[in-house]
């Protein structure tokens, strides 16, 4: 690799994410620095989503496991995309809706309790701390693997950019940034794939020979487990990325940006065209990783497998061109999504503990950057797959989240204590399953299996204790839950019709309610 080229790429993205982000220094509201003042078309917005979505997991560690475990693993890639219809058909419009900022804006507006808006914003932070650690893990490998620093300078070179990104413009600044940085991890990946198949392929042969005969592919790692426990896996894998999208805070935190609900799912939709794309690559990276470098596996550095897989098929100038434009995508991946991680944290500290003004949403933008920096540089030593990491925060997401958002929005009955009680139940299953597995002590077998995929399990617990407690408590269903699933499903456009006009009051109410600092802002 070449030091001085790859330098040079993560120094461009850096320049290109602060010049891009002074955009932002317009944003002098509430609503700029929170939702854009609800302003971003479809086709950014789309772009922003899967600017932030498309991690380091994404970006990284897909392609890390199929050169470790094979092709069971192409189910991430799946997962992750087909999150997005899950959201779409379930979430998407309803949840523009609300009329809320934040996750925990939404929670204590159709259930009208401090407790479920206290609950919630617990785990959005956890959740979006949990969630940086990877990305400030992957960016010391990145760091490390391009330049041999060490892995520490990663994390802090991340965590820099994203807290001068953050507070300079909030959520106008951060969606222009992460639309610009997809484009930019998309041709970071498809320019060198296509130099890596005309070179498997014999069309090319940029040292002058054709290239060396691929290793077995035995030689890269078994497949995971065995019989029951392999297919075990697969569902539960699937359960977690299907439901988790949903439940990531980050990801939620676009939609309250869209005009109205029909832009919202045109999002979506624009989302899922951009992710299908995306997700062909790692899988390509993965499959001639396990050709060409099979030796990753078992020196426990399949992550920098899409790092390294240029340099090792391209020769000379060519390959560490292309090199440097991987490690160039690699770093947009780690700043766009610590960008919207942070920003998801930063709202609900602000609003829950600072005041919810521009100058609270500042000082807690410091902490939600600032604190997973720190765990990560503790667990800089962990030797946990960025991908699997991920893998387990989608379980937490989807066994707090989906059943609060999919209950609270289609069904009526769902009282406080029973979002409470599912909440809790869900998250301190999946929590605990994952300190197990990141502790490796979940031990062989079935045991091992259960933790390491615990929301085939854990989700089906949540839901089950949301409506029971719910059902339950049926003294406790908030008086105005029909007004406020009116408000929900009904279009923008309906200007007519009792429920329409109770909407609308129910709307001034709930904003007084929930958001009382920014009226003056609106």
């Amino acid at each position: 690799m070449s030091t001085a080229a790859n330098l040079t790429a993560v120094l461009l993205v850096v320049a290109l994410t602060v010049a891009v982000g002074a955009y932002g220094l317009r944003a002098r509201s509430t609503p700029d620095f929170y939702v854009a003042s609800r302003t971003v078309s479809p086709l950014r917005n789309a772009s922003a989503v899967s600017g932030e979505y498309l991690s380091a997991a994404s970006y990284l560690g897909i392609a890390g496991l199929l050169v470790v475990y094979g092709s069971t693993m192409l189910w991430y890639g799946i997962g992750y995309t087909a999150g997005y219809l899950v959201l779409l058909v379930l979430v998407a419009a309803p949840l523009r809706r609300s009329g809320a900022y934040t996750v925990s804006d939404f929670a204590e507006a159709r259930l009208g309790s401090l407790a479920v808006r206290r609950t919630a914003t617990a785990f959005v932070v956890l959740i979006g701390w949990l969630y940086q650690v990877p990305q400030l893990q992957g960016a010391g490998l990145a760091l490390h693997a391009a330049v041999g620093a060490p892995a520490w300078t990663g994390a802090v070179l991340v965590t820099a950019v994203v807290l001068v990104s953050v507070i300079a413009g909030g959520m106008r600044s951060v969606t222009l940034v992460q639309a610009v940085q997809f484009w930019v991890k998309l041709a970071a990946l498809a320019v060198p794939a296509v130099a890596l198949l005309l070179v498997w392929q014999g069309v090319w042969h940029p040292s002058g020979s054709p290239p060396a005969a691929p290793a077995p592919t035995s030689a890269a790692g078994p497949e995971p487990g065995q019989g029951g426990q392999a297919l075990y896996t697969v569902y539960s894998l699937m359960v977690a990325t299907f439901l988790g999208a949903m439940g990531l805070p980050h990801v939620i935190a676009r939609f309250y940006t869209n005009p109205d609900g029909r832009a919202a799912r045109r999002t979506t939709v624009g989302v899922l065209g951009l992710l299908g794309a995306f997700y062909l690559l790692p899988e390509l990276y993965g499959g001639l990783g396990r050709l060409y470098a099979p030796g990753l596996a078992s020196a426990d550095r399949a992550d920098a497998v899409v790092l390294l897989l240029p340099g090792r098929l391209v020769p000379g100038a060519a390959g560490q061109l292309l090199t440097a434009l991987v490690v160039a995508g690699a770093f947009a991946a780690f700043l766009s999504t610590c960008s919207g991680l942070a920003l998801s944290v930063a709202a609900v500290l602000s609003q829950d503990l600072l005041g919810g003004d521009v100058r609270g949403f500042r000082r807690a933008s410091a902490l939600a950057v600032l604190a997973p920096c720190a765990i990560a540089l503790l667990l800089s030593e962990s030797g946990v797959s960025v991908a699997h990491e991920i893998g387990l925060i989608f379980s937490v997401a989807a066994s707090t989240f989906c059943p609060l958002l999919v209950l609270g929005i289609w069904w009526r009955r769902l009282t406080p204590a029973g979002a409470v009680a599912g909440m809790l139940v869900g998250g301190g299953l999946s929590v605990t399953a994952m300190t197990v597995t990141l502790l490796d002590a979940g031990g062989p077998g079935w045991t091992g299996a259960l933790l390491a995929g615990p929301a085939a399990w854990s989700v089906p617990a949540a839901f089950l204790t949301m409506v029971g407690v719910s059902l339950a408590t049926p003294g406790r269903i908030p008086a105005g839950t029909s007004v406020m699933l009116a408000r929900l499903h009904l279009p923008e456009a309906l200007d007519a019709g009792t429920a329409h006009r109770s909407a609308a009051t129910d709307d001034r109410s709930s904003r007084d309610r929930v958001r009382p600092s920014r009226d003056g802002h609106h």
